[in-house]
């Protein structure tokens, strides 16, 4: 291993305290952003407090840990079909994979690893909760070639990055309902938006090596794009808490983050990747704020 193919962030910080010979694995997995793994868990949170969590106090630390899991196998996955392109682009060369640092199939191992883990997970929730989780698989792995084949890779990513929104409430109550599914269809507007934001330091490189994305698509009218998005999410989750708590009261729980989310529609600027990339991370809060609401409503409409 040459240093010049060793990136800055394995050589200090979580990664760079780690034995060498674990970093590039680390650095697939990338534990020193555990920004995915939180937007990956939020709406698996949110629909468990949104169905009042009747006692499955237990089902927040699991589904953390699957959430941690499956977006470190999301991550190597992607840099798997992606390391090509990663090879022609500043931010990406320095992969493990498009490096050559880490094999093929040690990554497909690394894989395997984690997806072991995710079964864990997948064997303390019921058989409908179960179900759900599994569907999840396909759309996951055609992800990272949506890219290639659409404008709005970022509405794909939606679909696979609220899943949880969909598994939380049986895993919780033992059956589906129409309150999950409006969670689900909020969260992928929020994270279209989101995603767009992030999308925003990419757009040159993007542009070079052929990737499209709706910050690409949008151009100058990404943030308008962002506060559409994040007004639709909105909406679906207001479907989501009348339907639990049929009181206009019961809005108010989303209002935080509603204030939140519009802050950074108004201050997301399509030629300042860097500011993008700050408001997309601020997120994190957003998510916060929206678990607090939801369980202020779920836990006190539960039987």
């Amino acid at each position: 291993m040459t240093t010049d193919l060793v990136p800055d962030s394995e050589r200090h910080g979580l990664i760079g305290g780690l034995p060498a010979a674990w970093r590039p694995y680390a650095s697939l997995m990338r534990i020193d952003r555990p920004i995915g793994t939180w937007l990956l868990y939020w709406p698996c949170a949110w629909s468990v407090a949104l169905a009042g969590v009747q006692g499955r106090w237990d089902l927040f630390g699991w589904l953390l840990l699957g959430a941690f899991a499956m977006r470190s196998a999301g991550c190597v996955y992607n840099d798997l079909v992606d390391r090509d392109l990663d090879r022609q682009v500043a931010r990406t060369r320095l992969r493990p994979l498009a490096s050559g640092r880490v094999s093929i199939r040690a990554a497909w191992t690394l894989i395997a690893v984690l997806c072991a883990l995710g079964l864990l997970v997948l064997f303390q929730l019921p058989l409908v909760a179960q179900l759900i989780a599994i569907a999840a698989v396909l759309p996951v792995l055609a992800y990272p070639y949506m890219k290639r084949i659409t404008w709005w890779p970022q509405a794909w990513l939606g679909l696979v990055f609220s899943w949880g929104a969909l598994v939380g409430w049986p895993a919780v109550t033992g059956a589906f309902a129409l309150p999950p599914f409006l969670l689900w269809l909020g969260s992928i507007f929020w994270v279209i938006g989101y995603d767009t934001l992030y999308a925003i330091q990419d757009k040159e490189d993007d542009a070079l090596v052929g990737v499209r994305s709706s910050a690409r698509a949008l151009g100058r009218r990404a943030a308008l794009g962002v506060a559409i998005c994040y007004a639709l999410a909105i909406l679906g989750w207001a479907s989501a808490l009348w339907l639990v708590r049929p009181e206009p009261l019961a809005f108010l729980a989303l209002l935080p983050a509603a204030l939140h989310l519009a802050n950074q529609a108004l201050r997301a600027d399509p030629d300042d990747g860097e500011k993008a990339l700050a408001l997309f991370r601020s997120n994190r809060f957003t998510g916060l704020l929206l678990l607090l609401g939801f369980a202020a409503v779920g836990l006190s409409s539960a039987p």
